[in-house]
């Protein structure tokens, strides 16, 4: 099929399935990805994933992190730094064991059983930020899951560069600790010169005021670390992220006209119309498209046990590290109930495991429906639980 045609037919079948869920309350992720599996190769074999497809589809993956970067709130998790880092250290770490566990049951091999313990261990902000809009919970609560969310994401950076590392030919002691330190002075180095460049120059408050020349900057910069990410030996996207989380900086600035929050809100608005409604959802629909697992080799017992370890590892882990600090166990309980989202970096890490060949389609297929599942349920969990413990 002509690129052009194959391309308009998946964004108005995709926005179609979209506007039907978005009327059930269903995350726009999950249609998608359907459009994607309905109208590629696993079922109705309508459009290929082509290489242009999937040149976009990358592009779109750089977006998204761009765009999740610069919706994350830097200062939420330093009103509980200590809280938000051990949640979501518990979280990730409970998480994957259980998927590490699950796959290695499956007999799939120690490399794929890390990478998906790994992936398992993310929890998507975009769901957790979601189900906090829509119901009412403590302060503190809310504080603690968001801050959660965002080491999680931190840590999820560090954990890319480790899955890069292991499709690039594995880790030793040694390679495992430079690698460490590269991340950790990639992210530190970043972030040290936006305290100085974004929150204090005078220079680039010019920059900020004008709309246009702020987001030539902001796609310089995202491609610019993106590039430097890429020559120290990790992934672009972890680039892209920190791009956008260093211009989100801009909300601390001390600011007595607000020029600087007010200009960040403009760019990120004129962003997302772009990014949500084309790119975004190009990156998803490409991962539809790649779904195509032999039926045969489709494990719904894989499927529900790596389901139960991603709900149950942050039910486990967030819940518990809630309950260290004080939290009452209803309280504590709705942490590791909200943090049980899987949603677009899973994705994001699941296409490149499988490009890598780290995992096969079998897996690749079984955390897809497990991100979908989390993605549809844990709001569902998260209402049902506040409406009893109210009663």
């Amino acid at each position: 099929m002509d690129f052009l045609a194959a391309l308009a037919i998946l964004l108005v079948t995709a926005k179609s399935i979209e506007w039907l869920f978005e009327r059930a309350g269903i995350h726009p992720i999950i249609a998608h990805v359907l459009t994607g599996i309905l109208l590629g190769p696993f079922i109705l074999g309508i459009i290929e994933p082509t290489e242009q497809l999937g040149v976009l589809a990358e592009f779109g993956l750089i977006m998204m992190m761009l765009y999740m970067g610069l919706t994350s709130n830097f200062s939420a998790i330093a009103q509980n730094t200590k809280k938000a880092v051990v949640v979501a250290a518990l979280g990730v770490a409970f998480s994957f064991i259980l998927g590490f566990l699950t796959v290695v049951s499956f007999g799939k091999g120690i490399t794929a059983a890390i990478f998906i313990g790994i992936t398992l261990g993310n929890t998507a902000i975009e769901v957790t930020s979601g189900v906090l809009v829509k119901e009412r919970v403590k302060r503190e609560v809310s504080s603690i899951l968001m801050g959660a969310a965002f080491a999680d994401d931190i840590m999820a950076v560090y954990l890319i560069g480790i899955i890069t590392a292991l499709a690039d030919g594995g880790l030793n002691v040694l390679s495992f600790g430079m690698l460490t330190l590269k991340i950790f002075a990639f992210i530190a180095a970043t972030l040290l010169v936006s305290e100085f460049v974004f929150k204090r120059s005078r220079w680039f408050y010019a920059v900020v005021r004008n709309l246009n020349v702020f987001f030539t900057f902001t796609l310089i910069l995202t491609f610019t670390l993106a590039i430097i990410a890429e020559w120290v030996g990790l992934n672009q996207i972890i680039g892209a992220y920190l791009a956008g989380l260093t211009i989100s900086r801009l909300r601390e600035r001390k600011d007595p006209l607000v020029v600087t929050r007010i200009k960040l809100n403009e760019l990120i608005e004129d962003l997302q119309v772009v990014l949500t409604e084309f790119f975004i959802p190009l990156f998803f629909i490409y991962v539809g498209l790649m779904f195509n697992p032999p039926l045969r080799d489709i494990s719904l017992a894989l499927i529900a046990l790596l389901y139960t370890s991603a709900v149950l590892g942050k039910l486990l882990g967030c819940g518990l590290g809630s309950r260290l600090f004080g939290l009452g166990w209803t309280d504590s309980i709705l942490v590791g109930i909200g943090m049980g989202g899987r949603g677009s970096l899973e994705l994001a890490i699941l296409t490149f495991g499988l490009n890598a060949g780290l995992i096969d389609q079998a897996l690749f297929a079984s955390v897809i429906a497990v991100s979908m599942l989390t993605a549809l349920t844990t709001p569902l969990f998260f209402k049902t639980y506040i409406k009893r413990a109210k009663a």
